[in-house]
């Protein structure tokens, strides 16, 4: 409800009628996404969800470009590991798959996945910098 509340606009910062009743549970970690879609609205939804999209065409691009087979692999499973945690977050968050409390990456309040997450960006950084040309 809280999503679809958003509206095209959305309702304002700090303005969402459904995170401030108290209405969606864990508002800054597991479900932050529908906090985002109420107050930013449908426009502030694809805006991150374009910014996903450039991260993981970035990864994809860095695994095509790149000779060495290991880095190309570990830069697409890295891809795909990042993919898997906005997909199954943004799955949980609109009801299409079961809760199980993976945090939004890079949005929500979440310091471990936070670390684990740039750590694995900075692995992906290095394999393109350092491809054999």
């Amino acid at each position: 409800i809280a999503i679809g509340n958003g509206g095209f606009f959305g309702q304002g910062l700090f303005d969402g009628s459904q995170t401030r009743s108290g209405f969606v549970p864990e508002q800054h970690t597991d479900f932050i996404f529908t906090t985002l879609a109420e107050e930013f609205g449908f426009i502030g939804s694809i805006t991150l969800l374009g910014l996903y999209a450039l991260v993981i065409a970035f990864c994809i691009y860095s695994a095509m470009t790149n000779r060495d087979r290991f880095a190309s692999l570990l830069t697409l499973g890295i891809g795909g590991t990042f993919f898997l945690y906005f997909a199954v977050n943004m799955g949980m968050v609109m009801g299409l798959m079961p809760v199980v409390g993976v945090p939004l990456p890079m949005v929500s309040y979440g310091g471990t996945q936070l670390m684990i997450l740039l750590m694995a960006f900075g692995i992906v950084q290095s394999a393109h910098v350092n491809r054999p040309r």
